[in-house]
């Protein structure tokens, strides 16, 4: 039985006081941020915007597995406050107009926004689009220090399990590799 989703859907692994975001930084970043427990600028930068990503598999598809390049190599498990990512979601606004706004409008919406939201094709193991869309969440400004001072809760490496899970897909092994996959849920 093929499971249906809505259109636009927020899912991922969450529990009563955290919800689970990707991020796929170097070496450097990666370290620092495993061994601090949060990102420490440098080698992060506090003034760029980040995109958190709650879906596993539009991660990997963004990061190529950790294999795309030197600067997304390692792939990092981050659970934030459910608080703080219901923050980023009340203070956002979308990357682009909607059809039915106009455009100084949108300027001004984005100018006050901390957060950008956009709707992306989640992806499948072979990292092709599906008709559904997963949610990317751009954080700017006030909300990448609270993203870095105060949501973090716990940061896990887990390159490893990316590239066990497409050493699997390479190979064929769809069951094996779904089996592997975290479980993400409609987020609520």
């Amino acid at each position: 039985m093929i499971q249906q989703y809505p259109h636009q859907q927020i899912r991922a692994v969450f529990d009563k006081t955290t919800i689970r975001v990707y991020q796929a930084y170097s070496d450097a970043i990666a370290d620092s941020a495993l061994k601090n427990a949060t990102f420490v600028s440098p080698p992060f930068k506090m003034d760029r915007m980040t995109w958190i990503k709650p879906s596993f598999l539009w991660m990997m598809y963004r990061s190529g597995w950790g294999h795309k390049e030197a600067a997304q190599k390692r792939i990092l498990a981050i659970d934030i406050s459910r608080e703080g990512f219901e923050w980023a979601l009340a203070h956002s606004c979308l990357s682009h107009p909607e059809s039915t706004m106009n455009q100084g409008d949108w300027e001004a919406l984005k100018k006050n926004s901390p957060v950008r939201i956009q709707w992306d094709p989640e992806r499948n193991l072979h990292l092709q689009p599906l008709p559904y869309r997963t949610i990317q969440i751009g954080l700017t400004n006030e909300a990448v220090k609270k993203y870095v001072y105060q949501w973090i809760v716990r940061i896990s490496e887990i390159t490893p399990l990316a590239h066990k899970i497409h050493m699997l897909v390479q190979a064929g092994d769809l069951d094996r590799a779904q089996h592997l996959l975290p479980t993400e849920r409609p987020y609520k």
